[in-house]
């Protein structure tokens, strides 16, 4: 009987890993609609077959900043905030394949290698790049600081890898050998030689405290500044002026 029910637990328990194993990123990707955001205008770059929506507002001279946003984030929501925020900057808001209108599946290769396509298509463009990723986004933003010359890197409420938070929650699952799509900030942050600004929401009940931690401590000594928003949870860390007045305080520099 107690054998049986062994079998009967461990059996459920390997279906469970195969569901989340087939299902992951279902789970973890959450695809926006098309939106309107006439203060910006869109523009499309073509990459392995996907067409990519990226909101931009341009401006003369040679800063820009490419923003890759949370997930679940309609960027052009940030396209308004930014322009009054950074007025001396161009800004490319990039949507994710399947997000705001882009095509395809967003998957972690598939967002590093639009990033880098988006990235060349700016650095054509502009001398000056700063690149900016919100939670998921930060992720990808640390990965193109890892393999190409940006000026800057802002990451807000990001983590050091996708694995790591997901111990958090599932500490019980081998989430180690069940994610395929890890986005690890913190194995290339060695690799990151510019100045980095990390911001922190004080109270975010997304990304725990430790990970955002773990992930600046991952940056060489000297290399990172940490601006943690008393108050701001996860989702509302825009409502915070401090945000976006550290990011322009840090661009100004």
């Amino acid at each position: 009987m107690l054998m049986s029910i062994v079998v009967a637990g461990a059996a459920a328990y390997i279906a469970l890993c195969a569901w989340i194993y087939a299902t992951q990123r279902a789970q973890v990707y959450f695809p926006t609609p098309a939106t309107d955001h006439p203060p910006a205008r869109a523009l499309w770059i073509d990459n392995e077959g996907e067409r990519l929506k990226v909101w931009t507002v341009l401006r003369p001279g040679p800063g820009a900043l490419i923003y890759f946003g949370g997930n679940a984030e309609d960027v052009g929501g940030s396209v308004e905030p930014f322009a009054e925020a950074f007025p001396e900057r161009s800004l490319y808001l990039v949507n994710y394949r399947g997000y705001g209108g882009s095509t395809g599946r967003p998957s972690e290769a598939a967002l590093f290698s639009d990033a880098l396509a988006v990235y060349g298509y700016v650095r054509a463009r502009h001398a000056d790049i700063t690149v900016m990723g919100r939670s998921l986004g930060g992720g990808v933003a640390a990965y193109v600081a890892s393999e190409r010359p940006v000026d800057r890197l802002v990451l807000v409420t990001a983590f050091d890898s996708l694995v790591n938070v997901a111990r958090e929650y599932f500490w019980w699952l081998p989430v180690r050998w069940l994610i395929r799509d890890r986005y690890d900030s913190a194995g290339r942050a060695r690799t990151i030689d510019r100045p980095v600004l990390l911001v922190i929401a004080a109270n975010d009940e997304i990304i725990p405290r430790r990970r955002s931690g773990a992930l600046a401590e991952a940056f060489p000594a000297g290399r990172v500044r940490t601006v943690v928003v008393p108050g701001a949870m996860h989702n509302t860390l825009d409502l915070s002026p401090m945000y976006l007045g550290s990011v322009r305080a840090f661009l100004a520099e």
